[in-house]
């Protein structure tokens, strides 16, 4: 559980700070040009990339040319999964924002990167969290990547160089095992990771409406 936790915080920083800075820049400066096309596409391309193939290509991006398994491979991995999704609601919820409080921001001679921090980030923070939630919720269950990157550990380590346990991939061990009681902890882990799920989505939705309703 705790390998899971820092695997997926590692992740999330990672994703969020590329996510939310592609995001604003597609919704507020070159969205339309071309190359704002492409970067849509490639964005779109990586949403439905099967997450194996993720851990394929930090497995030949960090994991090999590093000879070991680690804790950050893991995250990297999981970052690109999350990236994506945190883009597309990024952009998706600044395009939403009324221009009035873009002109606002024009006819007090702030310039717009300011006005993008200081008021549609802002105006937008609801979108935002619930994003940066589900994309959370999307990578916290993820088992084939990690078994390319960050592989297991069998015993307790917070050493991100080193390889790490995780709560997919223990379940994914314990549910093959020949052993009854590793099959009953995969099933309690499978549960733990569904509740966590659950819990993630819902608080998403409840943030989004709140977004919406807001005065």
């Amino acid at each position: 559980i705790v390998g899971s936790l820092m695997l997926c915080t590692m992740a999330m920083a990672i994703a969020v700070v590329v996510g939310l800075l592609a995001g604003t820049w597609l919704a507020e400066y070159g969205g339309e040009t071309p190359y704002g096309h492409v970067v849509r596409f490639l964005n779109d391309v990586l949403l439905s990339a099967p997450s194996i193939l993720i851990g394929l290509f930090v497995y030949e991006l960090i994991v090999r040319p590093l000879h070991g398994f680690s804790g950050f491979a893991g995250a990297v991995a999981l970052a690109l999964i999350a990236a994506p999704i945190v883009t597309r609601t990024t952009e998706d919820i600044l395009r939403l924002q009324p221009n009035a409080l873009r002109e606002a921001g024009a006819a007090l001679g702030a310039a717009r990167w300011i006005t993008i921090r200081k008021i549609i980030w802002r105006g937008a923070g609801a979108g935002l969290l619930t994003g940066g939630l589900l994309a959370f919720a999307r990578i916290s269950g993820e088992t084939a990547p990690l078994l390319f990157t960050a592989l297991n550990n069998q015993f307790f380590s917070l050493d991100m160089g080193q390889p790490m346990a995780s709560l997919p991939a223990v379940i994914f061990q314990f549910a093959l095992s020949a052993y009854d009681d590793w099959r009953r902890l995969a099933w309690a882990g499978a549960l733990l990771i569904a509740l966590a799920v659950l819990s993630v989505n819902i608080l998403g939705r409840v943030l989004a409406a709140r977004g919406t309703h807001r005065p």
